[in-house]
């Protein structure tokens, strides 16, 4: 070998040693090793900055836009609540309901924002029902990196690999080109987590539940079964409306006369106003549910705003609303906010809020803009203002629009009538003009380590090809797995990966493995570009520990997780993963 590979070789050890250890973040290690390369002439500015330029990393950056569109609206959320349905036991049943059409999203949404806005969703579901989250969420991982396999868009590794494929002068994937190899693979890990994980994960709460001082004040609030909505029809008990945790269904009104105590066999009509009593987080939650809207909607919808959030605020003694009304106060004009709900002396309020005459000491439950508590925490009106967490109710009405755009990028991309970037741009575009999201809510949810880190690895991935480090690799691969034949060199290629991704990111990972796997196909007479779909449905392919893959460092923590848990699930995962690939691109290669 040259002296710049092995220079090359040894800047890669100790970016690998860097990744490993992780005392700073990926993108500053790999960024690092581009630019020592750079430093030392080993690449030049084009190679080392050529990422930069790809389209992989801008593609990541819009897709991230339009998922962070899809959680505020909370468009998942009654896919979540039919998925999962109201009677569960965390069995083989709940999983597959779970787990397919997680896979099948991810196929099309990037599974990192994917993970981030399933998982309150399931933890709250499960909260509700007294079930444990760690039952749930490592399948959410595992379930929506099989399914980012599936196609170009399911996760930013195939991008990458798609990227460095262009980059050395072959066409990009196109978007289901690698859907053989992923959906097979994705299949038979989803079959083995189904089976295995109900018998190997353990009872744990998640470090929310742990903690102490959750909210314990009551709200009372009423929703109104809306004409033609999912629960319409439906018992109390079959709506999921039953087995709430922290949130109770203390009386029905129908034309005018009340239904109490609620019989959870009672059938629900449209018009209905279902009175809930309950903790503050989980009414916020309430606004969301599918079929049912508040019954002081139309205050929420005069101040309609996708930046609108919630808010307890306590009144004062000194306050001008004490021994008014809400109408008499024009509160919603004089403050920009809609009441919710009233909590008063430990108990909620349960009169109609127009009628209620405010006291000193009362909770106000409210929506309104994010600038709420900066205006109003200097003055006399309110001792206290706490923000809540919630998705605006508002935002929720523009799910179809995110839908529907999401639908078009997929459909578009499947046909290529236009390049995924583009698509992904324009998307991203509508969701900011439409006000879906803000720009500063856009520029927030996209993940700026993940898009350098994938930038970076291009330089890196560069330098391993171009001083013949690859080749050197290579030809030692060869040397190694070649007796074993077709089915060697491919094992052997699939196993570096596997290795390689469980100890950095996938990303550095599919960038350094890149160069070397194309090698080897060339050296031996393999379909290169088959060769390049093993390794990024394997990159992608991290279920052994918490830390090899981002989404299942995102449930680590709320799952309640300790690092065997992802052993005990993981291995016999990988191992059907790893048997599949090798099988189906043997048979292509």
């Amino acid at each position: 070998m040259s002296v710049d590979a092995w220079f090359t070789l040894a800047v890669v050890v100790v970016m690998f040693v860097g990744l490993a250890l992780d005392r700073v973040p990926p993108a500053a290690t790999v960024l690092g090793a581009t630019i020592t390369l750079l430093v030392f002439g080993v690449i030049d500015e084009q190679q080392a900055f050529a990422g930069f330029s790809n389209p992989a990393p801008l593609t990541v950056a819009a897709l991230y836009v339009l998922a962070r569109a899809a959680d505020k609206t909370a468009m998942l959320a009654p896919l979540v609540a039919r998925m999962l349905g109201s009677r569960s036991d965390g069995g083989p049943g709940t999983l597959a309901r779970l787990t397919f059409p997680v896979a099948g999203i991810s196929a099309f949404i990037n599974n990192t924002p994917l993970v981030q806005m399933m998982i309150p969703e399931i933890t709250s579901w499960a909260a509700k029902r007294r079930l444990y989250p760690s039952r749930f969420l490592i399948p959410l991982s595992y379930a929506a990196i099989l399914g980012g396999t599936i196609t170009v868009i399911g996760t930013s590794t195939n991008l990458v690999v798609s990227g460095l494929l262009q980059q050395s002068g072959e066409p990009p994937f196109s978007l289901f080109e690698i859907s053989v190899v992923g959906g097979g693979s994705a299949l038979a890990g989803m079959i083995t987590l189904i089976l295995v994980a109900p018998r190997v994960l353990p009872d744990r709460r998640g470090a929310e539940e742990s903690l102490v001082g959750n909210r314990a004040r009551e709200f009372y609030v009423e929703m109104v079964v809306e004409e033609g909505g999912r629960v319409v029809g439906k018992t109390v008990e079959e709506a999921g409306l039953r087995s709430l945790e922290g949130v109770h269904l203390v009386e029905i009104e129908r034309h005018g006369k009340a239904i109490t105590p609620v019989n959870p066999n009672r059938t629900l009509q449209a018009g209905d106003r279902l009175k809930f009593a309950g903790r503050a987080d989980l009414i916020v939650d309430l606004q969301r549910t599918p079929g049912l809207r508040s019954a002081e909607d139309k205050h929420m919808w005069a101040i309609d705003d996708p930046q609108h959030i919630f808010f307890e605020a306590v009144i004062g003694a000194a306050s001008p609303l004490v021994g008014k009304t809400l109408a008499e106060t024009d509160f919603r004009q004089r403050y920009g906010a809609a009441v919710i709900a009233i909590h008063r002396a430990g108990e909620p309020v349960r009169e109609k809020l127009g009628s209620v005459r405010l006291r000193a000491g009362d909770t106000l439950l409210l929506l309104s803009s994010r600038d709420f508590r900066t205006r109003w925490r200097e003055s006399h009106d309110f001792l206290v203002i706490a923000r809540l967490g919630g998705a605006p109710p508002s935002a929720t009405r523009k799910a179809p629009l995110v839908a529907v755009t999401a639908l078009a990028v997929i459909g578009l991309a499947a046909f290529e009538v236009m390049p995924i970037l583009h698509l992904a741009l324009l998307a991203a575009a509508l969701m900011i003009a439409t006000r879906v999201v803000s720009v500063s809510e856009a520029r927030n949810a996209i993940d700026l380590d993940v898009i350098l880190l994938i930038a970076a690895t291009f330089g890196v991935g560069a330098a391993i090809e171009t001083t013949g480090l690859a080749q050197s690799l290579a030809d030692a691969f060869v040397d190694l797995f070649g007796p074993l034949g077709t089915v060697g060199i491919v094992l052997g290629v699939v196993l570096s990966t596997t290795i390689m991704t469980e100890v950095i990111t996938n990303n550095a990972a599919a960038a350094v493995i890149f160069p070397i796997a194309i090698s080897v196909a060339t050296s031996s007479g393999l379909d290169p570009r088959m060769i390049a779909i093993a390794v990024a449905v394997t990159a992608s392919s991290s279920f052994l520990t918490p830390l090899g893959y981002q989404t299942n460092t995102m449930v680590y923590g709320p799952g309640g997780y300790r690092f065997v848990d992802f052993l005990r699930a993981g291995i016999p995962v990988n191992i059907a993963v790893v048997t599949t690939i090798v099988a189906l691109t043997t048979l292509q290669a």
